[in-house]
């Protein structure tokens, strides 16, 4: 029985999230476009993963907690200022998921936004001119009183969902299909791809880790480049997310009031 009400529970949760404090907009791309975003910014994102984006030209997003800094976590080695800095150098997109890594659901809209005013406010003192234009939810899909304050400061806000985005979307909680939910089906990861180019549509792809011995948040690097180099050869275009929002003229700006 408490199984079944854990899952009423969440299942009430996500329905809330995905229809309530909606941001809708009509996606129309004249090709199809795929992102590569990485939560929480390990070390391993940028050595490994940003190492093998950049052997195909392209850039990925970088959703960055700075409470996160220099620490261990689950998915590894964090990231420090250095490795901040270099991704920015590198052409890469840096966007926030919070100072806290704050629990999308349970934490209180109000302590979540001070969250993401505080996260911009330590990254300018790392990175001189560095904003972030996109979010992304940790940990859980977001209350819809966390989407509303959210989408004061971003130009879209990124979840989960294992697909991509297609005609009408939630601004305010895009699709994202996390690799390592089929690190051990590549098949699979493909076919997403070349729907999302059949239709016209953005995939925005995610992890965390990307290392020989990942984290369950991760994949490897054989995996990930397998990824990349199918992504390259579709039809789509790669691109960061805050680029992809310019392709469909969405204003891209720096947070209010930070």
């Amino acid at each position: 029985m408490q199984n079944l009400l854990s899952r009423m529970q969440s299942w009430c949760r996500r329905a809330m999230s995905a229809h309530l404090a909606r941001r809708p907009f009509r996606l129309e791309c004249d090709r199809a476009i795929v992102s590569f975003t990485f939560d929480d910014f390990p070390r391993s994102a940028l050595t490994e993963g940003g190492r093998i984006l950049n052997q195909y030209g392209a850039k990925g997003t970088f959703y960055v907690s700075l409470g996160l800094m220099d620490q261990q976590i689950p998915a590894g080695e964090g990231f420090s200022a250095d490795d901040l800095r270099t991704a920015v150098a590198d052409g890469h997109e840096m966007g926030c998921h919070t100072y806290a890594h704050c629990h999308s659901w349970e934490t209180p809209p109000r302590v979540f936004e001070d969250s993401i005013l505080e996260n911009q406010r330590r990254v300018r003192e790392i990175a001189a001119g560095v904003t972030f234009a996109t979010l992304s939810y940790p940990i859980h899909c977001p209350r819809p009183g966390t989407k509303r304050r959210a989408a004061r400061h971003f130009a879209a806000c990124r979840g989960g969902g294992q697909t991509f985005n297609f005609g009408e979307v939630d601004l305010n909680s895009l699709s994202a299909y996390f690799l390592e939910k089929s690190r051990d089906n590549m098949g699979a990861v493909r076919a997403m791809i070349d729907e999302t180019c059949r239709v016209g549509g953005w995939l925005i792809l995610a992890t965390h880790d990307v290392a020989e011995n990942p984290s369950p948040f991760g994949c490897t690097p054989a995996f990930f480049e397998q990824v990349v180099e199918h992504a390259a050869k579709s039809e789509a275009q790669i691109c960061p997310v805050a680029k992809a929002l310019e392709l469909q003229e969405i204003q891209v700006q720096a947070p209010q009031s930070v």
